[in-house]
């Protein structure tokens, strides 16, 4: 064996080893990113100790200014605003999952003053208030398509 055929050691220098540490890392880093969550609130987002301020028998025009442009208005039996928020959270490209609904409910009477106030919510598949922790019973506020649904169903 000749001494020309053996390969001299060869010894990394620092500066390239630091630039395949910094290309790992920069190679993790784009494999993490993709696992980032991001938290998306939609809709109507209630100020803090906005609903203390409303208290029973305030006006309507004092609903607004305090709490805003409702996010939907239903007519059905006297008047009610309703706004409504969502909280969703999406992992990567995957579908956003809601973990969070809430409805902010704003009864009135025939004089326009307020009749009472619920906050209502998703909680276990159903219907919540919060404020009374009571879920509503059936046979409050039906819709126009029930009431032509049992036209239908009568005959």
């Amino acid at each position: 064996m000749s001494l020309t055929s053996v390969s001299p050691i060869r010894r990394r220098s620092p500066r390239r080893l630091r630039s395949a540490l910094l290309a790992g890392a920069c190679v993790l880093a784009l494999g993490v990113s993709g696992c980032i969550t991001q938290t998306y609130n939609r809709g109507y987002i209630l100020p803090e100790g906005a609903l203390e301020q409303i208290q029973l028998g305030a006006s309507q025009e004092q609903v607004l200014v305090v709490l805003g442009t409702p996010s939907t208005v239903a007519t059905v039996s006297g008047e009610v605003f309703y706004y409504i928020s969502q909280r969703a959270k999406q992992t990567s490209f995957l579908n956003p999952k809601v973990t969070d609904q809430r409805v902010v409910a704003v009864y009135f009477d025939k004089d326009r003053r307020v009749r009472r106030v619920a906050h209502y919510g998703l909680q276990d598949g159903k219907v919540f208030d919060f404020i009374s922790r009571t879920t509503p019973g059936g046979g409050q506020e039906l819709s126009y398509l029930t009431y032509l649904f049992k036209i239908i169903g009568a005959d």
